[in-house]
């Protein structure tokens, strides 16, 4: 007997709408199982994709769900191949883990395929029989194996989510709740999902938001960890939010591009996804010798974007090779390599001590590179390059290896009006 004509005497009178989650994902199965209609309304869209994709490959709803055992190579493969990912994850796994230590939850991260690369291990496992078979390293819960649970869907589509009860595809995993973030790397990649999961029980809090407030932290480490050639930019409308999951995080290349934003920092520069990444200047309004600058201080900086929006700006060089780095300085295959003044700073990424500053590869302009900024060695180059170019900012700009534009504000903001047949 379904929930519409559930019309037995002496029973309540056929209800028209369904109030409580749990009516309205019955009706959801019914319709859509049973009738072959599209439950629009009843579940979320995240979940009708699920099951129609589930249908598609032919599941059966009322099947099993085998876990299949995990062998000694699987398990090294799976977590050789995101060593990274666990070292970034790992303060952030152990933090989440305390916090739920007096619930009967379990913290699942997979990789982006829907391998599990780690797992809470509950000591309540006899009151979690299914999740004592599914929570472990190397088990692969991907939609395609385990239908529609939270981390499927989240490794499928990129999109947070949260999956209860009847809204998994199999009626196998209908005593679960599940909710589920993504991880993205410095490529955009989905790089990992994090999953918070328990069986024969709700939650008891906002998972959805718990899970996702772990899951920016993760990444914004595994950001960082991963910026090995980049200089790291921290900014926020408030200072107290720096250094927090909240934060902007942007990665800057030694030619002055825009390598990756974190979520944050998407939103607070009106990014949107997948849209191409420009230099500093133009999505920033700082050039790269401005961000340099700010190595020296260990405080944060008021600036303003482009947009208008001012904002609170601190910068961490993450590059592990600061001579690479330095030649980015002026942001020209031909940059000063022998530039003694940027170099420690940036390998040590804090100012460089005096004896170090003294140092050059020319002995004879070593008092002048003590002395000199990151702007005057960048604006020394510029000159010379133009120069050489016999004036030509198209041509100067090609052999800086940076856009016509840039070079074109640079010389309007010292003064140097091109001209026309430049």
């Amino acid at each position: 007997m379904n929930l519409r004509t559930q019309t037995q005497a002496g029973a309540a009178p056929q209800q028209l709408f369904f109030t409580t989650p749990v009516q309205r994902v019955a009706l959801a199965r019914q319709q859509f199982f049973e009738e072959g209609q599209r439950p629009s309304g009843l579940v979320g869209e995240a979940v009708i994709q699920s099951w129609m994709r589930c249908r598609k490959a032919s599941a059966n709803p009322r099947g099993a769900v085998a876990f299949e055992p995990v062998s000694v190579s699987r398990l090294h493969s799976a977590l050789g191949r995101n060593r990274q990912l666990l070292q970034a994850a790992g303060q952030e796994l152990a933090s989440m883990e305390t916090s739920l230590a007096g619930t009967e939850c379990r913290v699942l991260l997979t990789d982006g395929e829907g391998v599990i690369v780690h797992a809470t291990q509950n000591s309540a496992a006899a009151q979690e029989p299914i999740l004592k078979k599914a929570a472990r390293v190397g088990v692969n819960i991907s939609e395609g194996v385990v239908g529609t649970t939270a981390p499927g869907i989240v490794a499928r589509t990129g999109q947070a989510c949260t999956v209860s009860g009847a809204e998994h595809f199999y009626e196998f995993l209908q005593f679960f709740q599940c909710a589920a973030a993504p991880i993205r790397d410095v490529h955009g990649r989905l790089a990992a999902v994090l999953d918070l999961s328990i069986e024969s029980r709700t939650f008891g809090f906002d998972a959805a938001s718990m899970v996702g407030l772990y899951a920016t932290s993760i990444e914004n480490r595994l950001l960082q960890a991963q910026s090995t050639e980049h200089l790291v930019l921290q900014f926020q409308a408030s200072p107290s939010l720096l250094g927090t999951p909240l934060e902007a995080l942007a990665g800057i290349t030694a030619d002055g591009q825009v390598a990756w934003l974190n979520s944050v920092a998407a939103r607070l520069l009106d990014q949107q996804p997948g849209a191409p990444l420009s230099d500093t200047e133009c999505m920033l309004g700082l050039s790269l010798a401005d961000l340099l600058r700010q190595l020296r201080s260990s405080r944060a900086e008021a600036v303003r974007l482009p947009s208008g929006l001012g904002v609170w700006v601190k910068v961490r060089m993450a590059a592990r090779n600061g001579a690479d780095f330095n030649h980015g300085v002026c942001v020209s295959p031909l940059a000063l390599a022998g530039d003694a003044q940027a170099r420690p700073a940036a390998q040590a990424g804090q100012d460089a001590p005096p004896a170090q500053e003294a140092q050059s590869a020319e002995p004879a302009s070593a008092a002048q590179a003590a002395d000199a900024t990151l702007g005057d060695h960048s604006r020394l180059l510029i000159e010379r390059t133009l120069q050489a170019c016999g004036g030509n900012i198209s041509k100067a700009a090609r052999t800086l290896g940076v856009s016509r534009g840039m070079l074109y504000r640079r010389l309007q903001r010292w003064g140097q009006a091109p001209s026309a047949t430049s």
